[in-house]
């Protein structure tokens, strides 16, 4: 039996640009037919709906309030709910999964860290790291920035994407043999579209967050939960010149750029 699962997602009570609550999200999801989500609000790096000015420990209660709510929906209803983050480097984004509240009060130097910091720093402390959405250009997403040295696998399907920005992530995943995830980075429950929200398919039933990161980490199989035509390369694609990936940390470069994966393919 396949578990369903969303791993991207937002709420209002913590990201500024949730629309739905916790609670909302879960009841939709539950009638949706998925066995759970997995909240990732928008941490301090992005945007956060908590207030920065607050004390620390103050600001991780606040910042877990969207996951809570919609943890004491699902427990109601029967719809697993699990605690993530997203977290901002300068336009490229990540998805932290496995990390305490206790972990979090305890880390405050964890709002500053580098993408090298940040993978080897949640590795030790039991959690992964994914790459959010690799090949998304937005106003605030100046440049992509491939980021594969510094992340434990990529979102190679996005409800919020373009269909070319999933196609190249997938080829890129594909080619690399890098672990793959997809999600819808719902802010608004209900999402739009005859598909209904992405998101991955398991072979068991998860029974915390740990499960998921070592499904991540031991490269597992990961069914993903897009529509079929998500992945294909248009023939007339073109290489575009804003598509110059760099992924700056520590004074290091990442080989990669998505022109040339369009040049290559």
């Amino acid at each position: 039996m396949p578990y369903l699962y969303e791993t991207h997602m937002h709420t209002c009570l913590a990201s500024a640009c949730g629309r739905s609550t916790g609670k909302e999200h879960a009841r939709y999801y539950k009638e949706a037919g998925f066995t759970g989500i997995i909240m990732t609000d928008h941490f301090f790096g992005g945007n956060t709906a908590v207030n920065r000015e607050l004390p620390w420990e103050e600001r991780i209660d606040l910042f877990w309030s969207g996951y809570e709510d919609a943890k004491e929906e699902g427990d109601r209803i029967g719809l697993d709910v699990f605690f993530g983050l997203e977290q901002n480097h300068s336009g490229d984004e990540y998805l932290i999964y496995g990390l305490s509240k206790e972990y979090m009060k305890a880390h405050p130097e964890m709002e500053h860290w580098t993408r090298r910091q940040q993978l080897e720093e949640v590795h030790k402390a039991g959690g992964c790291v994914i790459q959010a959405h690799p090949f998304r250009i937005r106003g605030y997403m100046d440049r992509i920035r491939l980021c594969t040295q510094f992340c434990d696998g990529i979102e190679a399907a996005n409800l919020g994407n373009e269909p070319l920005d999933d196609a190249r992530a997938f080829l890129m995943g594909r080619e690399l043999g890098l672990v793959m995830t997809a999600g819808s980075d719902n802010h608004n429950s209900p999402v739009p579209g005859p598909f209904g929200p992405y998101g991955v398919v398991l072979e068991k039933r998860l029974t915390s967050i740990q499960d998921y990161v070592r499904i991540i980490l031991n490269k597992c199989n990961i069914g993903l939960h897009v529509p079929e035509e998500r992945f294909i390369l248009p023939a007339d694609a073109e290489p575009d010149a804003r598509h110059c990936a760099f992924a700056l940390d520590d004074q290091e470069r990442d080989i990669l750029s998505a022109k040339q994966w369009m040049q290559d393919s």
